[in-house]
């Protein structure tokens, strides 16, 4: 028999198995295989940065299904790869180089490229190594890059092919633009903020009286692009100046009064300024009513010339200049405090402005009709349902998609410009010559693609698209995706979009929507808040599976998981469990061969191993019914549950007799076969959560050999025959009963050595014959010297005393405990619990602490008081049980 070490040791296991499961080729999906598909990709995660603990729940997700999918005998890809997060990474490379006092301009764009280069190729590999020490079983032959030649090509086709089609177009519109990345940014890039800001009122004057009409803002230095003032044709206020003009205070331009019925009369005073080249609602009025767009904004932010002496200034400066020059001259009626929501870029926060630019978008709405359907018919399915809301309430009011973007890492636009005439041309590869004028002044359009225009492609394009691969074939469509709410629109409708449009189908069935990762005070995890748990950390202070089982039984479904450091300690400690119980069993086979696959015969089983088959029969199915359903937190407690009470605290506890060596060698053999089978059947089933120790375990059983692997070993199959309902129903109340027991010892402090006389006083015939058949275990489980069942049994002095559903249990202690020592500790105990519940009175008593603490602070008080009261009321009945001492 292998000698197997005393305690666990994750670092060392893990650094033996995970080598050797890529060496033996375990992850990687055969394109020639007759079993059937089941493939996942892996949301790229971004070459930003490495890892974060979201990352961790997320593949440790996708592990647990690709794992369990893998046992059942599909033949499985699991896609990995990483995303080049054109903005974000371009971001973040410019801030560690502004840290040497070096600008990306400064560089020039080919430097500058090679920078990003290094940074991704750094990122890349520690990415794919954290997911390694994870234990993701991706198929990382198969690794992707966002920008490797495969999926660049991919994305130049599609380009060429929504372009070709109508679909996609340049246009000199109001966009999104960032100031400090220089860049224009889809509507779904932006975040909003509240904050506190100011109404301005400023009077404008009309011309040729001495009338003034004052309009609202909350951005005055936009005035300066202003080319008409507008009211609301039912507004009878304005109705005898709507066609007159007004003058634009400080630039004095003639702005024409007009009625639009999207001016909101309740708003301001009825009257706004419009500003076409500013504002997208302005855009809209500017566009109804043929008005003039003047920007008044440089890339930067800063105002330009049509701003006049405001220009060169940055705009928050202007603003406050205009300002003053406005009171200044009379123009500015009033100021009040205002709420506004601001939209900021999701990069850098900083606030954006609507800006009018020349830009390239993708008409969406043909798209999304697909999409759409797909939903409302069933075909695609959200899990939670009520993400399917999200998803659709977006696509039903979807607006052309801005796809380009003034950067310079990513995928440069596939446009070329002629520098003699202008003429523009799309194509897969640059044209020698102009196709107007025949120049060969050509040069390729500067910009580069949102990144989520090669992210939209990633279910398809990974596998070869646009080529007819092997591996489309085999592993296209896809079966499930695992991601998190807040890409719902910017990726997972958008894929689905992509996938109808190119592949003419669905790229997944089910779309899993997971938990954010929040700190144990319910705030989302970042690094600006220094409240982030890095995952790599954790495994090496608890190990991997510690990692991945902790997450998972803190996530449940549909619901943010509040974690802290403290969390993991649940997930190692349910490790050393599974060792130590593996250990026990193992140790006990001493020579002996059980035959792991056979399951038992039930005929020749005792009451407690038939117990624990139907357990694991029932636990095998439930497991694999919520794994079905994605229910991953309730799979993972229902094995927690069955390994940790049902096997190692009761099973286990009622064998040792029969292991012990004075025991008879067939009755000891029968134990052994038993115990064996279900640790067997325990480690197929929680192989896909923790993968490391159930495949260490599983090399220390007899028989199993070195080239043998837990994955190629099979899911369990639910053993029908071994369900016993009646006796499971029957085995509760034994549990019931020995809970009691254990409750009593333990209040009374009994020492744990000493066995103790019980006395059970029952008037429930089923009951008492239930516990008679089952006497045996109770006398093992519950440390009993003499047991006695009946239903005129009166209670001993000097006997504590414990009420369950069938009657009253007692113990007597005389004998069994220092009396007085006891009656010391229950009193000093006692006095405590009554102080502390007087000081939880007194915090409860006080408004100003109720006033100020939040309601769950007062709740958790108010569980603390109902606690200590129920301590002290056990606290009393168990110095009752000492009176007649």
């Amino acid at each position: 028999m292998k000698e197997i070490p005393k305690a666990y040791e994750p670092a060392k296991v893990e650094q033996l198995w995970y080598p050797r499961w890529e060496q033996a080729g375990l992850f990687h999906g055969k394109i020639d295989s007759d079993k059937k598909s089941y493939s996942i990709v892996i949301p790229p995660p971004n070459v930003t940065d490495v890892l974060h603990i979201g990352h961790a729940l997320n593949n440790t997700l996708q592990d647990i299904m690709i794992r369990w999918r893998r046992a059942m005998g599909y033949e499985s890809e699991w896609m990995p790869g990483v995303d080049h997060a054109g903005i974000a990474t371009q971001v973040v490379v410019e801030k560690n180089l502004a840290k040497e006092g070096i600008s990306r301009q400064k560089l020039g764009r080919e430097k500058f490229l090679k920078k990003v280069w290094s940074w991704k190729d750094d990122k890349f590999d520690r990415i794919l190594n954290q997911l390694k020490r994870i234990g993701c079983s991706c198929d990382w032959d198969r690794t992707r890059f966002t920008m490797d030649e495969g999926l660049s090509r991919a994305v130049i086709e599609v380009f060429v092919r929504l372009y070709e089609k109508g679909l996609i177009y340049q246009g000199n519109r109001l966009i999104n633009w960032c100031p400090r990345c220089l860049t224009s940014l889809s509507d779904d890039e932006l975040e909003r903020e509240d904050i506190d800001s100011r109404l301005w009122f400023i009077k404008y004057k009309i011309k040729g009286s001495d009338e003034y009409l004052t309009v609202a803002t909350t951005r005055p230095e936009t005035m300066l692009g202003d080319t008409a003032i507008a009211v609301n044709p039912k507004d009878k206020r304005f109705a005898k100046v709507v066609g007159q003009s007004a003058i634009l205070p400080i630039l004095d331009r003639e702005l024409p009064i007009i009625a639009d019925d999207f001016v909101d009369m309740e708003f301001g005073t009825g009257a706004v300024k419009v500003t076409p080249a500013h504002d997208p609602n302005d855009f809209e009025i500017g566009n109804r009513h043929n008005l003039e767009r003047i920007n008044i904004l440089n890339d930067n932010g800063s105002l330009n010339e049509n701003a006049g002496k405001y220009a060169g200034l940055d705009r928050y400066e202007g603003r406050r200049k205009l300002v003053e020059d406005l009171k200044d001259r009379g123009h500015l009626e009033k100021i009040e405090d205002y709420k506004l929501s601001v939209s900021v870029c999701y990069r850098c926060d900083t606030v954006v402005e609507p800006y009018l630019s020349l830009q390239w978008f993708v008409k969406m709405a043909s798209l999304a009709g697909p999409a759409i359907e797909a939903v409302k018919s069933g075909e695609l399915k959200f899990y939670p349902d009520h993400w399917s809301k999200t998803y659709l309430y977006w696509l039903e009011n979807i607006r052309d998609w801005c796809i380009s973007r003034q950067l310079w890492w990513g995928h440069r636009i596939p446009a070329y410009h002629c520098r003699d005439c202008a003429e523009v041309a799309v194509a897969r590869e640059k044209p020698q010559v102009c196709g107007k004028c025949g120049s060969a002044n050509i040069e390729q359009d500067p910009d580069v693609l949102d990144t989520w225009f090669s992210s939209w492609l990633w279910p398809f394009s990974t596998f070869g698209w646009p080529d007819e691969t092997p591996e489309i074939k085999k592993f296209f469509p896809t079966k499930s995706l695992f991601t998190a709410s807040e890409i719902i629109y910017l990726w997972v409708a958008r894929m689905v979009m992509a996938s109808y449009e190119f592949m003419g189908r669905l790229p997944f069935n089910d779309v899993y929507i997971h938990g954010t990762v929040r700190d144990a005070d319910g705030e989302k995890m970042s690094k600006s808040k220094g409240n982030g748990i890095n995952p790599i950390e954790i495994i090496d202070k608890y190990g991997a599976d510690a990692l991945r089982i902790s997450l998972i039984l803190a996530t449940p479904e549909g619901q943010d998981p509040y974690i802290s450091e403290k969390s993991f300690e649940s997930g190692r400690n349910f490790a050393n469990k599974i060792w130590n119980a593996s250990r026990f069993v193992i140790s006990n086979f001493d020579g002996y061969e059980p035959k792991l696959e056979i399951s038992p015969e039930v005929k020749d089983l005792e009451l407690p191993d038939v117990w624990i088959l139907s357990r694991l029969a029932k636990t095998i199915g439930q497991v694999n019914n919520y794994l079905s359903g994605y229910r991953f937190n309730t799979a993972a407690r229902t094995a927690y549950d069955f390994i940790w009470k049902d096997f190692c605290d009761w099973y286990l506890e009622m064998i040792k007799p029969r292991l012990a060596s004075v025991a008879v060698e067939e009755v000891k053999n029968r134990a052994r076969q038993v115990a064996g089978f279900v640790l067997m059947q325990i480690l197929r089933m929680l192989h896909p959560f923790m993968p490391f120790v159930t495949e260490e375990i599983y090399h220390l059983l007899p028989g199993v050999a070195e080239d043998e692997f837990l994955s190629n070993a099979g899911w369990p199959e639910p053993a029908l025959k071994f369900i016993n309902d009646k006796l499971e129903k029957d085995f509760e109340l034994v549990q019931t009963v020995i809970g009691a027991i254990r409750n009593v010892r333990a209040e009374m402090d009994v020492p744990p050595g000493k066995t103790a006389d019980v006395l059970i006083k029952t008037s429930d015939e089923k009951a008492a014959a239930i516990l008679e058949e089952q006497r045996a275990q109770l006398i093992i489980l519950g440390r009993i010297n003499n047991l006695v069942i009946g239903s005129d049994i009166k209670k001993p002095p000097l006997a504590a005393s414990s009420v369950v559903s069938i009657g009253e249990i007692y113990i007597p202690l005389e004998g069994l405990i220092d009396m007085e020592s006891e009656r010391k500790r229950l009193d000093k105990e006692l006095e405590k619990q009554k102080q502390y519940l007087e000081r939880i009175k007194k915090k409860l008593a006080n408004s100003d602490f109720l006033n100020r603490a939040p309601s769950e602070v007062i709740d958790s008080e108010k569980e603390k008081q109902a606690a200590t009261e129920e301590s002290i009321e056990k606290l009393n009945k168990n110095l009752e049980s000492l009176s007649g001492w």
